[in-house]
């Protein structure tokens, strides 16, 4: 396995004079200024005692300057504890406490809003948006910080270049590299702990699979704390040759298309929301549209008109995309249908924080829909079942990019490993004899009828989700009842001028409607209308545990 920090230096070497970590209509950092800035950091850690070892948290938006910071962290051979931008104020607090934190980057708004009398062991914090201290226990961090640019000119004295530049180490695979916190409860964190033979493993499976070639550009749309955009839209494209682009907080989807159209990334990392938003506003009042049906039954029309829509689409993403990735949830199946109908270059991974993040994936020329892939190569994936091709049983995985535990937390650390080793994933699928793995659900959510059959909430979710004026749903059990809690479209239901009465009709219909498509164990007894969208994730997952 090669260490993604020899990868990277190689690469920045390569292009040294290229755009690396840029942000859309700002700041931009070519290779040899993102160099200059870890070397900068390396000194002022050293200047001011940092230990191998130590933690330093990481809580911004995304922005160059983030990436530039967890690189300065990582080759240091501290440890990064990213942190949601959006978790609460106390959140923040508690985890950069828990994780024993004694510098924190972010930026003046989030700093405003945290109370440093409960982060004791902070000694720091700098603002990521210039690299200016914004807090300094005593006078050595300080002093440390405003003697960068000095030290530096010390050691560089003639400049920085390819041939004078390289990373502190690379024999440390097996050491602790980050530590993610799956969630911002202040109850009981889980802190994943990765190594960074973890990172690599997870970086040369893309290299190896999800090819990129020098001059690539991509837009970060993932948060980079969640180890899914950090991993994929940030460290394995740049030490590729790829110039990321960032959009800062979350962008309107006019700013979001606006930019990838400008940036022309060769790839588009999503979650399947997001991609079934597009499907619903722009693919599917195209193609039902009567005369379409008619047209898209007539074999030569058909390659053509599909053709010409995933040109389309193509297009509004920049034009160059060459893999649309989605992961973190299931595609609606219908949704699904169309990608593949138009021959969109799509596929669906599944992973997890603890496996840094990708257990399975597969190229979209061999993807078989309805599947999350297979196993990737550095891991081994299996079903615990009787018969893991019919019945469905917890997904387990063992492999290179396997976390090693959760930080101070041997009790959650042991429930999260079998007797022989392997992450147990909380998520239930079976295999077919190909390897392909088609996720039924999470084991928690999955609902046991009175007569003994296994329900999947995510199966009906799916059909609930395909009726008409619905825009997210979740399906409960309520004392054996099945309740479909439904968001409906607002805009669509005014655009279609739907009065008062008809509006009062939707539940009943859509209950009908899911329910002739379902067998008769999972019927929908009830469906309960939600007046906001559900509370979802960074990664866009609904939070399930807060709906009844």
């Amino acid at each position: 396995m090669k260490h993604y920090l020899s990868t990277l230096e190689s690469s920045m070497k390569s292009g040294w004079d290229r755009p690396a970590l840029c942000n859309y209509r700002g700041e931009i950092f070519t290779n040899a200024g993102l160099a200059a800035e870890i070397v900068k950091f390396d000194l002022v850690f050293s200047e001011f005692g940092i230990k191998k070892g130590d933690k330093i948290a990481l809580c911004a938006k995304n922005v160059a300057r983030w990436a530039v910071s967890f690189l300065a962290v990582n080759a240091y051979e501290a440890v990064v504890v990213p942190i949601l931008a959006d978790f609460h104020p106390d959140s923040v607090n508690h985890l950069v406490d828990h994780s024993d934190s004694v510098l924190l980057f972010t930026d003046k708004e989030i700093w405003s809003r945290l109370d440093v009398k409960k982060m004791p062991r902070l000694a720091g914090a700098v603002d990521i948006e210039d690299f200016s201290v914004l807090y300094s226990a005593g006078p050595g961090f300080r002093a440390a910080m405003e003697a960068r640019e000095e030290l530096f000119a010390k050691r560089y004295p003639s400049g920085i270049t390819p041939e004078n530049f390289a990373f502190k180490s690379t024999d440390n695979l097996s050491d602790l590299a980050v530590i993610n916190y799956t969630s911002g409860t202040t109850s009981d964190p889980k802190g994943v702990m990765l190594t960074y033979g973890n990172i690599s493993a997870s970086i040369q499976f893309g290299h190896d699979n999800i090819k990129i070639f020098p001059g690539d550009t991509i837009v970060s749309m993932l948060p980079m704390a969640h180890v899914y955009g950090m991993a994929y839209e940030f460290l394995y494209p740049l030490s590729g040759g790829c110039a990321v682009y960032y959009l800062g907080k979350t962008p309107a989807p006019s700013l979001l298309l606006k930019a990838m159209q400008d940036v022309h990334p060769y790839m588009v990392c999503t979650v399947p929301l997001v991609m079934e938003k597009v499907y619903k506003s722009s693919l599917k009042p195209v193609l039902s549209k009567p005369l379409m049906r008619v047209l898209t039954a007539i074999p030569g029309v058909r390659n053509v008109i599909f053709n010409k829509v995933r040109e389309k689409l193509d297009l509004a993403f920049g034009g160059k995309v060459r893999n649309y990735i989605m992961g973190g949830a299931a595609l609606n199946p219908e949704v699904e249908k169309c990608f593949k109908r138009i021959g969109l270059h799509y596929t669906v991974g599944y992973g997890m924080t603890e496996a840094a993040p990708l257990l399975a994936y597969e190229d979209w020329r061999r993807y078989v829909p309805g599947s999350c892939g297979k196993g990737i190569s550095c891991v081994t994936v299996r079903i615990d079942s009787d018969d893991p091709e019919h019945i469905a049983g917890e997904i387990q995985a063992k492999g290179d990019n396997i976390m090693i535990g959760y930080y101070k937390n041997e009790e959650a650390t042991r429930a999260a490993f079998t007797d022989d080793g392997y992450l147990r994933t909380g998520d239930l699928g079976i295999m077919d004899a190909d390897g392909n793995i088609f996720i039924k659900g999470r084991s928690k959510n999955m609902i046991l009828s009175a007569n003994g059959q296994n329900i999947y909430p995510e199966e009906l979710e799916a059909i609930v989700n395909n009726q008409n004026f619905v825009s997210e749903s979740v399906v409960v059990d309520r004392s054996g009842k099945i309740v479909a809690l439904v968001y409906f479209d607002q805009d669509a239901i005014k655009a279609a001028g739907l009065d008062e009465e008809a509006v009062s009709d939707l539940p009943e219909k859509v209950r009908m409607a899911a329910n002739r498509q379902l067998p008769a164990y999972s019927q929908i007894a009830k469906v309960e209308v939600v007046l906001v969208p559900f509370e979802k994730t960074p990664k866009m997952s609904i939070k399930r545990f807060l709906y009844k």
